[in-house]
């Protein structure tokens, strides 16, 4: 590890123990990730947000495994996706924006195809449409309006 730390508090840059290859850098409060900070991978940026008390938290965004494009953008909370956030696919199209717990896909969302179209857009729950939704074709018009039970449409 590099350090500019005093009393815990600084700039940091970690690196594996057996590679030597960076892994984080950032800053630190108290001996830990906390605030702004960016998370490695053999020297491709996985992510970069907030930290708090060594865990993602707040804002950040997650990349796909050459670094190149966002994966995920939105909210933590201690390490997981919670609260707002979009997904993208690896060509970096928004394939769904809405609500997460637990790094899960649970409340109001919308999901698109690879296209960009809408295609559903209604509630999740543990990553499966259930509740009340709306199902559109590529044209945009809607073809299911009504209630999703464990992802299926319930006529």
């Amino acid at each position: 590890m590099e350090y500019e730390l005093h009393d815990g508090n600084g700039i940091v840059k970690e690196y594996c123990n057996d590679t030597f290859k960076l892994i984080f850098e950032g800053e630190y409060k108290n001996g830990k990730r906390n605030g702004n900070g960016r998370e490695f991978n053999d020297k491709i940026l996985k992510f970069e947000g907030k930290y708090l008390n060594g865990k993602r938290n707040g804002k950040g965004m997650e990349y796909n495994t050459s670094g190149n494009k966002i994966i995920f953008e939105g909210e933590y909370l201690n390490d997981k996706r919670n609260k707002k956030g979009k997904e993208y696919n690896t060509k970096g199209n928004l394939i769904f924006e809405g609500e997460y717990i637990n790094n899960i896909r649970n409340g109001k969302g919308r999901e698109y195809n690879a296209k960009v179209n809408l295609i559903f857009e209604g509630e999740y729950i543990n990553n499966i449409r259930n509740g009340k939704g709306k199902e559109y074709d590529i044209k945009g018009n809607i073809i299911f309006d009504g209630n999703y039970i464990n992802g299926e449409r319930n006529i």
